[in-house]
């Protein structure tokens, strides 16, 4: 039986599936998508649209990331804010409530929770400027 997750709490489970599945390099999408029944970490119908987006669109989204970092690569992005992007930008990208700037404060937000301290600056900057380039306004907080 799916539980009600808050969007928030939606959002922070997938991203908290799909930063473990970067730990299982040799086959990570089948360990994020896995975990519906986790009690811990629950996914529901909308954390889990997020993650398929995330599978189905992987080159897409970290090309997008590419090539709106300045002087890095992908390689170089800490763990947690370039997992933050992809569930950012799979959610703006592909989701059906088309509100980039709630994708972007949450992917702040989650940042500040687990990344370091001055990342959700980086991560902030990175998905506004997508946002802008995809004809979407960041600032949008419906």
């Amino acid at each position: 039986m799916e539980q009600n997750l808050t969007r928030r709490e939606a959002r922070e489970n997938a991203f908290l599936a799909a930063f473990s599945a970067t730990f299982h390099e040799d086959d990570p999408n089948p360990a994020m998508l896995n975990q519906p029944e986790s009690n811990e970490h629950p996914l529901d119908s909308f954390s889990l649209r997020i993650l398929r987006d995330m599978e189905q669109h992987s080159e897409e989204i970290d090309s997008l990331i590419a090539e709106n970092l300045k002087g890095w690569t992908l390689n170089r992005v800490p763990r947690v804010s370039l997992v933050v992007m992809r569930v950012a930008l799979a959610e703006m990208l592909y989701g059906d409530e088309k509100k980039p700037g709630v994708a972007i404060n949450e992917a702040v937000e989650l940042v500040k929770k687990y990344g370091d301290d001055k990342d959700y600056q980086f991560v902030n900057g990175l998905l506004g400027t997508v946002a802008r380039k995809m004809g979407q306004t960041p600032a949008e907080q419906c």
